[in-house]
């Protein structure tokens, strides 16, 4: 009887580290944690990918991930940089508890499929010719390159998520004319715009760029995921409420605009914004007065722009796109910097701002099916970036929250689709 007691003293003695075994990793995302935010973003896409889930702990130390332990995630967390947390069972299952609590603003969203990711930029751009295909290089999150014939032949809809690089939809090039009209890089790509075009079959280059945002615009309606940046974002819009007009002076078309084309704009035809007055002259560098670029009086030292704080429970959506370490985040320019709010439509999320200049940064919205998220300015971490500056060395950076907005809409598309609360 004696031995058959030792026998079980031993026994639930072996058993007590097992209680506290690790079978979870937690890849905070907090300030004070987290060495390398921007590829621990690319951690939780190479787990994805390998078609294992993802937790996404909204409002938990900065939007933390957590995920299955093995030995090649911690081992590929060392590669790269990133900091992690091995947890038990009960400790896994603590936060857990805690975040479900309904006292607490936070949620555990289920990732669970590695969006496919194209980025719709003209062949031959470096990656650091814009700061989506620069981040996903740096995070190691795999990418495809698609353009306007690719676009026109419906192959969209290969896609999960599909981002604009700065774009002028609206066959403009740019509003580039009276700095570089004369620059080799611009009368090449002129040229090339102009010649894709005829061979696509269209007579203008206007005409060519309406049709691939409208392809661009029903992949949204279908249920894809549009995320742009900088011009892009207006230009996008205006070329779809300019269906019909010439808004094109002779330099960029060969023929005048229409006369009174300010009355023919559609607002109806837009995803974000309405009742903006169109740049006419070519010799302006901007679209129309939607772009806030030539009305900011801000200090750089100052300059600086808020997110809004939704709830996770019942909010998950904008509360995917705003995780961050901070609450606050360094402005930046573009041309297309920050948008008018009383040019945007109602039915828009203003997701980051700047109250006292009163211009909208970020902002997020539905269409049909889909769902479109326009972020203002061209690098996060490069204030003013002008034609021919160096790139942005990302390493310098890895902790930018300005780019983990731009993560965490490649990160939203992975995400288990939640009933609609009533």
């Amino acid at each position: 009887m004696a031995f058959m007691k030792n026998y079980l003293v031993i026994f639930f003695l072996l058993l007590i580290p097992f209680q506290n075994y690790a079978s979870y990793v937690l890849i905070p995302m907090d300030v004070d944690t987290q060495k390398n935010h921007l590829k621990a973003y690319g951690i939780t896409y190479w787990v994805l990918n390998k078609q294992q889930k993802v937790k996404w702990l909204l409002n938990y130390r900065g939007g933390s991930f957590l995920m299955p332990d093995t030995e090649e995630l911690k081992k590929e967390c060392k590669i790269r940089g990133v900091s992690f947390e091995v947890l038990s069972d009960a400790k896994t299952q603590n936060i857990l508890d805690e975040i479900s609590s309904p006292s607490q603003n936070q949620d555990a969203v289920i990732l669970e499929k590695a969006p496919k990711i194209a980025v719709y930029t003209p062949k031959g751009n470096a990656p650091w010719d814009d700061a989506v295909t620069m981040v996903l290089t740096y995070a190691e999150i795999p990418y495809e390159k698609i353009y306007d014939k690719e676009v026109l032949e419906n192959k969209l809809l290969l896609y999960d998520w599909l981002h604009l690089h700065h774009e002028d939809f609206t066959g403009q090039f740019g509003k580039f004319y009276r700095a570089y009209r004369a620059s080799a890089w611009y009368i090449e790509e002129k040229r090339a715009a102009e010649a894709l075009a005829t061979e696509l079959g269209y007579d203008k280059v206007s005409q060519e760029k309406l049709a691939v945002a409208q392809k661009i615009r029903d992949y949204v309606i279908g249920g894809g995921f549009m995320f742009a940046m900088c011009s892009a974002t207006d230009s996008f819009d205006i070329a779809l409420s300019a269906e019909g007009v010439d808004i094109c002076e002779p330099m960029f078309d060969g023929d005048a605009s229409d006369a009174a084309y300010q009355s023919k704009i559609d607002y109806n035809k837009t995803f974000a914004f309405t009742d903006y007055t169109l740049e006419r002259s070519p010799m302006e560098y901007e679209f129309s007065s939607i772009d806030m670029t030539s009305q900011r009086h801000i200090p750089k030292e100052t300059d600086y722009f808020s997110l809004m704080n939704y709830s996770a429970k019942w909010d998950p959506i904008p509360t995917m796109l705003c995780q961050n370490h901070t609450a606050l985040v360094k402005g930046f320019m573009g041309q297309t910097t920050s948008f008018r709010r009383d040019q945007i439509k109602p039915t828009v999320l203003v997701m980051g701002e700047n109250k006292t200049n009163g211009e909208a940064r970020y902002i997020h919205g539905i269409k049909g099916k889909g769902f479109f998220t326009f972020y203002g300015g061209h690098d996060p971490e490069d204030y003013q970036h002008k034609v021919g500056d160096p790139k942005t060395e990302l390493s310098l950076h890895p902790n930018s929250p300005g780019y983990r907005l731009i993560l965490n809409n490649i990160l939203f598309p992975a995400a288990r689709k939640k009933k609609q609360k009533t």
